[in-house]
Order: C-alpha cells, then sequence, then structure tokens
C-alpha cells in the first residue's frame, strides 16, 4: 500500500477513526471517544446516521439480551431507544425468565435524530462527512485512510463498519444497480483495500418489504397487537417509560398471495440467478417462503407504524425483491391491504463481507494490526448485532491505541461473547442472528441480570459512571439480602399462617418451613408472600431477583458448575508460536483448520467444527509438557 503522507500538525491525526455510521459505528466511536481516545466517525450524510433501513425496532429474544449487555457495558443503543420507542414489549413472558426477551416499536426519525445528538456532544469525538476510498497499511500496520476528496488521515486503529455498502448493489426486478442502500451510492474502492491487503471476501444479502401508506390500509380487518400496559425500559439507567404507546396490527397472507408469486417466479433477481448472495435463513423474503415452504398456506404480516409523525407502515414479514407491479399485486392480496398503497417498494441488497474467521478474539484482524471490524462487514444481521461487535471494536480499539490489553468477552459471561466467538470460531455463510438457543448458559445470562455480570465491566473500562455501578450494586446487595431473610424465616403450620398459606394456593403444610422454600413453589410469588407474611417491602427489581435465584436455584448452580469446568479450557492459552502442521497424532485437516483459525485458548479451539476431544487432549498435553520444560 502506498505510504501516508507525512503532516505537519495533528489536525488530520486521530488515535481511533471509525468508518460507517450505522448502529455499529455510533457504538464504536462512542466508546472510543469515552475511553480519552481522539476519534473521528466518518460518514457520508449526517442524516443517515443510526438510521434504521431495515424493521424500525429493537431488541426481540436473544437480540434484546445483546441490548441489554451494552447498556450495561456503557454502550447508548438502550438509551436511545428507551427515549424514542414508541411501543414496548416483553416477549416469551409465559415461557422461563432466560428466553425472555424485551422489544421496541422505534419512531425510527427521532431514533436516529436522539443518537446523533449524543454523537454530537460527546467529547473526543468529530464527525466527519467524507467517503472513505483506501485503507493505508504499512508492515501490516494501520496508518491511516485516503478520502474520495484526496484527505489523508493516521490513526493507530480503525474501525471498519459498512453495513451493507461495501461493494453494494440493491435488486427490485431485473433492475439491479450499485447501491449500499436505495438511493444512496455504495462503498467501491474499499474492497480493493481487502483485497490488496490479502483478505478474503465473500458474498451476502439481505433485504426489505415495501412500505405503505398508513391511510389506504384498513385495520379493522386486522387483528390489534397492544404493547404491554407498564413499558420496561431497556437500560438500567432509565426509571420508567412516560412517551405515548401505538399498537401494531397483525394480518397474514393467504393462497392468492402465493399464486402471484409463483406466477411472477421467473421476475425474480433470487430465482433468475441475478442474486449471487446467501440470504438470511431465519428471516426469508416472501417469494422463499412460498417456494420453499408449499405446505404453509399463510404467513403472519406485522404491520409496524415507522413513527409517531409518518404514514409509513413497515409490513414486517413480506420482504421482496419483486418487480413493483409484482409487489403491488402481492400485497392487494392481504386482508386489510385490498387498497394499500407502496410508498417505497421492497428490495434486495448484496454486499461484500470479510469472513470473520480472519478476526481475533477482540475482533482485530489477523492480518492487518490495528484494524477492527464490526457488523455486516463481519456477516451478520440486525442493528442489535452490529451494535454489540460495535461496541467491542471500539473498546479495543481504543486500548490498541493507548496501548493496552484487549478487553474480551467470552460466551460464559454474555450473548456478545456468543456472538463474537461464534463469528471468529466457525464463521457463517449466511447473515448470522442471535438466538437465545445459541447460548449454552442461557440460564445465567438472562436479559434481567447483564448488569449484574457486565456493569462491573465497563466501569472498569470507564464507560460507566461510579454512581450507576454503586447503584446496581446496592441492588444486588439488596437481593442477596432479602435471600437471606426469606432463608431465616420459618413459617409454622398454625392455623393462621394456614389461612395465609391458603390464599397462595398452599393447602397443605405439615412442618415448619422457611419462606425460600415456599417461594421455590412455582404457584407462589414473591411480592404475595410478603404481603401474606407482612416482610419489608423490597423494590420491584429486586423482588424479581430474588424470585428467578430461588425457584432456579438448582438449574442455575449446575449451569454454574458446568461453567466452572469450561473455565479450565477457556484459561489454557495457546501461544501465537503454537506450530500445529508436524505435531505426531494431528490429522493434516484437523492442523489445517487450527492453522487457519489460529485459536487463542484450548476452549475456542474445542469449538471449532471438525476439531475433535482427542485432537483438543494432545494439544493440552503438549502446552503441559512445553510449560513443564520452558
Amino acid at each position: 500500500m502506498a505510504p501516508i503522507n507525512q503532516v505537519q500538525d495533528n489536525m488530520n491525526r486521530y488515535d481511533v477513526i471509525v468508518i460507517g455510521g450505522g448502529h455499529a459505528g455510533c457504538e464504536a466511536a462512542l466508546a472510543s471517544a469515552r475511553m480519552g481516545c481522539a476519534t473521528a466517525l466518518i460518514t457520508l450524510e449526517a442524516d443517515k446516521i443510526a438510521l434504521m433501513p431495515c424493521n424500525p425496532a429493537i431488541g426481540g429474544v436473544g437480540k434484546g439480551h445483546i441490548v441489554r449487555e451494552i447498556d450495561a457495558l456503557g454502550g447508548e443503543m438502550a438509551k436511545v431507544i428507551d427515549e424514542t420507542g414508541i411501543q414496548f414489549r416483553l416477549l416469551n413472558s409465559s415461557k422461563g425468565p432466560a428466553v425472555h426477551g424485551y422489544r421496541a416499536q422505534a419512531d425510527k426519525h427521532q431514533y436516529k435524530n436522539a443518537m446523533r445528538r449524543v454523537l454530537e456532544n460527546t467529547a473526543n469525538l468529530e464527525l466527519l462527512f467524507e467517503e472513505v476510498d483506501e485503507l493505508i497499511f504499512e508492515n501490516n500496520e494501520v496508518r491511516g485512510i485516503r478520502t474520495a476528496s484526496g484527505l489523508e488521515f493516521q490513526c493507530d486503529s480503525i474501525v471498519i463498519t459498512t453495513g451493507t455498502f461495501l461493494n453494494g448493489r440493491i435488486h427490485i426486478g431485473l433492475d439491479s444497480r450499485p447501491a449500499g442502500r436505495v438511493g444512496e451510492k455504495p462503498s467501491t474502492k474499499l474492497s480493493q483495500s481487502f483485497l490488496a491487503a490479502g483478505f478474503e471476501l465473500g458474498r451476502l444479502k439481505t433485504g426489505t418489504p415495501p412500505r405503505l401508506k398508513r391511510d389506504s390500509i384498513d385495520f379493522s380487518r386486522c387483528v390489534v397487537q397492544e404493547g404491554d400496559v407498564i413499558p420496561r425500559p431497556f437500560s438500567f439507567s432509565t426509571s420508567h417509560i412516560e412517551r405515548k404507546q401505538v399498537p401494531c396490527h397483525i394480518t397474514a397472507t393467504n393462497e392468492k398471495t402465493a399464486e402471484v408469486i409463483r406466477n411472477n417466479i421467473d421476475r425474480s433477481p433470487l430465482y433468475s440467478g441475478i442474486i449471487e448472495g446467501v440470504g438470511p435463513r431465519y428471516c426469508p423474503s416472501i417469494e422463499d417462503k412460498v417456494i420453499k415452504f408449499p405446505d404453509k398456506k399463510s404467513h403472519n404480516i406485522f404491520l409496524e407504524p415507522e413513527g409517531l409523525d409518518t404514514d409509513w407502515i413497515y409490513p414486517n414479514g413480506i420482504s421482496t425483491s419483486m418487480d413493483e407491479d409484482v409487489q403491488q399485486q402481492l400485497v392487494r392480496t392481504i386482508t386489510g391491504l385490498e387498497n394499500a398503497e407502496i410508498v417505497l417498494p421492497g428490495y434486495a441488497v448484496e454486499y461484500d463481507f470479510v469472513p470473520p474467521t480472519q478476526l481475533m478474539p477482540s475482533l482485530e484482524t489477523k492480518r492487518v494490526s490495528g484494524l477492527f471490524h464490526a457488523g455486516q462487514i463481519n456477516g451478520t444481521s440486525g442493528y442489535e448485532e452490529a451494535a454489540g461487535q460495535g461496541l467491542m471494536a471500539g473498546i479495543n480499539a481504543a486500548l490498541k491505541s493507548q496501548k493496552r490489553k484487549p478487553f474480551l468477552l467470552t460466551r460464559m459471561d454474555s450473548y456478545i461473547g456468543v456472538l463474537i466467538d461464534d463469528l471468529v470460531t466457525k464463521g457463517t455463510q449466511e447473515p448470522y442472528r442471535m438466538f437465545t438457543s445459541r447460548a449454552e448458559y442461557r440460564l445465567i445470562l438472562r436479559q434481567d441480570n447483564a448488569d449484574q455480570r457486565l456493569m462491573g465491566k465497563g466501569y472498569e473500562l470507564g464507560l460507566v459512571s461510579g454512581e450507576l455501578y454503586n447503584h446496581c450494586m446496592e441492588k444486588y446487595n439488596a437481593v442477596e439480602r432479602e435471600i437471606q431473610r426469606l432463608e431465616a424465616t420459618t413459617v409454622a403450620p398454625n392455623p393462621d399462617n394456614l389461612t395465609r398459606l391458603s390464599k397462595l394456593g398452599i393447602h397443605e403444610l405439615r412442618n415448619a418451613t422457611t419462606l425460600n422454600v415456599l417461594l421455590r413453589r412455582p404457584e407462589v410469588k414473591h411480592d404475595e408472600l410478603l404481603r401474606a407474611f407482612e416482610g419489608e417491602e423490597v423494590p420491584q427489581l429486586v423482588g424479581e431477583q430474588v424470585e428467578i435465584r430461588i425457584k432456579y436455584e438448582g438449574f442455575i448452580a449446575r449451569q454454574n458448575q458446568l461453567v466452572e469446568k469450561q473455565k479450565k479450557l477457556e484459561h489454557c492459552r495457546i501461544p501465537e508460536s503454537f506450530k500445529y502442521e508436524g505435531v505426531s497424532g494431528l490429522s493434516h485437516e484437523v492442523a489445517q483448520k487450527l492453522e487457519a483459525i489460529r485459536p487463542v485458548t484450548l476452549g475456542q479451539a474445542s469449538r471449532i467444527s471438525g476439531i475433535t476431544p482427542s485432537a483438543i487432549s494432545l494439544i493440552m498435553l503438549l502446552l503441559e509438557k512445553n510449560r513443564e520444560y520452558s
């Protein structure tokens, strides 16, 4: 690569440069700046910062866990959705706490404006509106960037968060054109920087549904979906939500919809061979749903408002890249949408990504020191997955500039750790989406205890205030005190107590029993137990933690035991100089995989596809032998 021109002053010098103003870029830039690094966020347009080009919502099962973890570490997404959300719901509330998930419909215009205000008012952070043409490396180390206007900026670390813009191309029917999003030009030259540096590139695809005009929809023919009566905030620093809440609505496709698609499938870029990128398996287009699942006669559609001051409705469930006239036909086959007007057609977008096995767990690339990737460039989908990576990449880019050790999360302490470990260890062949099923320790990685798990780490990094951290500690001290009180309080089976217990659904008690044992019963709630036995009132969030801890005590203990066993492998680090080729007992295929991934620990090595337990045992013996004789 060409060397960067030397600048006489520091006007063009930053510690960290973040490229891209999406959800990953915002979190990366804020983290870096808040950790004291001179940071530049470079993006094309001010008005597109933190834009929601697809579903205008934050959270969901698994995804909501990530948002809560971002907040516990000192990120911004949770605070902004609390400020701008227009419908809040707790998903899976009838199931166990491990799979509960917060979700909020966003006012997408207010969301991006609120995030932009935060960026503009953050010390050490400068917003630059330029197109980056080239990454400048020297001896496989970051030196800076060069823009399309010829400006050059030096830095210690770069965070790439280009989303769908990297060599992006959108498709509407058989019409195809270069674009990162509809109406926005792609980044076409950055891909060349990656190829020139020796990176492998891949190609992925995502898409959106058409947007509909609110007044053209007959909502009376749809099912109303209200939010929670008492909205639950995402952020641990938000006490309550006071914003106006609005309903969503549910309708569904039918056989007529499927017929329109089947009759026009030759005009679909997905089925005519125009689109080469792999799309998201868990969020397929309506074309894929109809063709791949012919036995399913109906697919739900969620009509979601894009904001309080816009008449655009997002029909979640009919992502499509069919021709505009076909989109109009299929929309009007749907109940309530017979006269619906499309204000923006749906489309598919293809883009380059850098397969994430080329990254270390810090999200720094193995090939170029000081270069970090976050978001869709790593093969993920979703605002939440992008923001979680952006936060981690921004933290580690700042630590790199400050010559400090990287900050790592594992799959044992966070969903963000699960996400990153999956990416860097296993890679992905399709847009990666987070689910609770991906976390083997999900009972201890609940969204309700993200502050207990991670806020101390955020405080140590300087991203969480002392006041907020102390508040967190006080909360969990109160939880411990209440658990101890319940364990120490005995209920005797006298007539007065039996009357109280019958009101709780307990109609038989033969022996004296402590309150914590009574709370283990599924029909007993903590607040009801307090009222029945005149216990001292505790805050709702404390009571919820007490109830979860006691009801799931045995399951939590077993998961903690598994975590302790896994930690032994995670703490066994593999030196960078370790040579797998030529190790007696390792097959050529296993050695090649280990050389390609270069796992940091035995734990990471054990999760690489095709790496057998015997191979892990052999490497462990070699490591112990080397330490013995070193």
